[in-house]
Order: C-alpha cells, then structure tokens, then sequence
C-alpha cells in the first residue's frame, strides 16, 4: 500500500550512503519493475531511513510498497548510526565503502562522547582503557579490513580528487594504489584518471619507487652483522688451506718431472 503523501525525505540522509552506480541502479530497476517492491521501507516518523532508491523507482513506475516504523532512535546521528550498520553487513559493500562507513562511525561516535554532560571529577568513574571505535582497529574490525587498509582509506579521503574517489568506488584502481596516487598534485591525480587503469597503475608504481629510494638504507642487525664476519673468517680460513694444498700439488708434480 502506498503511502508518499506521508513520507518526508531528509536530504542529509539520503546523501549519507554512496549511491549505486548506474549499473547498480539499472539492476534494482529492473528488478522492482519485474518482482515489485518485496521489502518495505523503514520510516522513522514520517522520515524514509531505509529505501531511498526503490522509493524513487516506485514513484516513477507507480510501483505499490509498504513501510514500516522504527521508533527506537533517539535522535539523527543514531539513525545514522543505524543505516551505517545496515549497510556494513550487506555482502554488496566493497572493501572501501565499508571503510568509508566504518570512518564516518567512528567520527559520529566521537562527536557523540564529545556532546555527553561530563560528570563530576569525585563522581566519574574511571574512564576504559580503550574505549570501542577509539582506535583504527576497531574501525577496520568492523569494516572487515585491516588497519593497514583503513590508514590507506584515510589518505584517499584527505587527499585524492573526487575522479580518483569515483575510480576507486568503481573498481578501476586498488585502495592500495589510489593511496599512492592521491599524493600526487590534483591535476596528475585527473590525468591519471583520464588515462585508465594502465595509466593509474603506472602513476603508482611510480609514486611506489620514490618512496623506497627516498628510504635510507637499512643497517643490519648487531647479531646479523657477527654472523656475517664469521661467515667471512671461515671463507678466509678455507682459502688459506686450499692454497696451502695447491701449493703441495704443485711440488709433487715437480718432483716428478
């Protein structure tokens, strides 16, 4: 049963998970326009939290659904919240939306602990030692890749053009060298993009082998480096007999002359 006149679309909201690809788009299309409108929407209020895409589908096709309620949020930033979870435990998810999202938790988390009425010094209880969503391994917990990955998520938000963003929400480039080209100045970042995947890979192999000349050399270790002279004393000492034995070879062939 439809119900629009009584659904309210929060711009924020809707804008708060990445959009699908046209592709993605197409597939959900054609799937409503084939099967209908099986899952309802979720509705917190009269604000649609869960469905923006099949809504906008349905009232273009005039395509029936239902709706339903969930009152158990509090507030926006717990709808958020909420949506970010959803979305976290759909297998759709790439590795780096999921980032992405798991990021944006944490930062909602924070602002939250940060708004919270701080309670007197006497009658505070001592804080955790490491509370949850407080350090980069819970945010890669949950988005289900490793810290190393999200520290790499993090470089492409801070520093890559919105055309690396796209290449890399779209398969064409790996987090790992995205990260590697969004340290480039912007218009090298678009060029690159311009360029394709071949183009992209290149810019990040190049990025890649600057880093590492730029590296100083590595000393070796205390007991690696003994090693290695005793290594070298054995060689010597082996050299030295070998010679020694040549040398009596060669006296025995004279004496047989």
């Amino acid at each position: 049963m439809n119900n629009a006149a009584n659904i309210t679309i929060n711009e924020e909201l809707r804008s708060f998970i990445d959009p699908l690809t046209s592709n993605e788009y197409a597939a959900l299309e054609r799937s409503l326009l084939a099967e209908g409108c099986r899952d309802a929407l979720v509705l917190w209020g009269d604000v649609l939290i869960d469905g923006h895409n099949r809504y906008a589908i349905c009232q273009r096709h005039n395509i029936a659904f239902n709706t339903v309620q969930n009152a158990t949020f509090a507030s926006l930033e717990d709808v958020m919240l909420w949506m970010i979870d959803n979305h976290l435990a759909r297998r759709s998810v790439s590795d780096y939306q999921r980032g992405v999202l798991a990021l944006r938790k944490k930062d909602i988390v924070a602002a939250q602990r940060a708004a919270e009425p701080q309670a007197d010094a006497a009658d505070a209880a001592p804080a955790p030692a490491s509370p949850p969503w407080n350090t980069r391994e819970d945010v890669a917990k949950a988005a289900r890749v490793s810290p190393n990955t999200i520290g790499q998520i993090e470089r492409i938000q801070k520093a890559a053009t919105p055309q690396l963003v796209e290449a890399v929400r779209s398969g064409t480039i790996s987090i790992n060298a995205a990260a590697n080209v969004a340290s480039l100045p912007e218009a090298v970042q678009n060029a690159a993009v311009a360029g394709g995947r071949k183009e992209l890979q290149q810019a990040a192999r190049q990025v890649r082998e600057q880093k590492a000349a730029a590296r100083p050399p590595k000393e070796a270790p205390a007991d690696a480096e003994s090693e290695l002279r005793a290594q070298v004393a054995a060689l010597r000492e082996k050299v030295g007999s070998l010679t020694a034995e040549n040398a009596v070879l060669r006296e025995r062939l004279a004496a047989l002359d």
